[in-house]
């Protein structure tokens, strides 16, 4: 789940062998795609990128609540965060304002587990966007990425792997 141009298909890509549209415009990925990511011991799982989502989604704006649904079947929701602000967005805000799209859309599905990958950790201003952004979110899992070049992906799979894991025996 993330704003248009967080690099949600992109980490789609790099993940799995599904094959989103990647352009650097917003609202890209039209439809939800879905992607499974292989891990050792026969285990995987399957990994959704729902389009971009914005302020007032919750209402239907952008490409709104439609494709907030397919979201509902997920065990673990992803917040991919732009944390450069390259589209001149703040990564603290991002968050706070996709987490209420999330509550406003239905008060269950905010209250499934949930992490943040922050991404596009290769542009300036990243890390100490990342830093702040753990000063802010001290409790919050945050796994740093850059999608692009798969920097941080293998942090990212062994997570998901714990969370298969996990949700499987706990």
């Amino acid at each position: 789940v993330g704003f248009p141009n967080a690099g949600k298909s992109t980490l789609l890509c790099q993940l799995s062998a599904a094959k989103p549209k990647v352009a650097a415009y917003p609202f890209t990925t039209l439809q939800p795609m879905v992607g499974v990511v292989e891990f050792p011991g026969f285990r995987r799982c399957t990994v959704a990128d729902i389009p971009g989502l914005i302020e007032g989604a919750h209402d239907n704006r952008g490409l709104g609540h439609e494709f907030l649904r397919h979201i509902t079947r997920c065990r673990v929701l992803l917040f991919v965060i732009d944390m450069a602000g390259s589209e001149g967005r703040d990564p603290m805000s991002d968050l706070e304002i996709l987490r209420k799209e999330i509550k406003e859309y239905d008060e269950e599905l905010a209250r499934f587990p949930w992490k943040v990958v922050a991404n596009k950790m290769d542009l300036e201003g990243s890390a100490e966007h990342l830093a702040t952004f753990k000063r802010r979110f001290p409790k919050i899992d945050i796994i740093p990425v850059c999608a692009e070049s798969g920097e941080g992906l293998d942090d990212l799979r062994v997570m998901l792997d714990n969370e298969v894991s996990y949700r499987f025996t706990g």
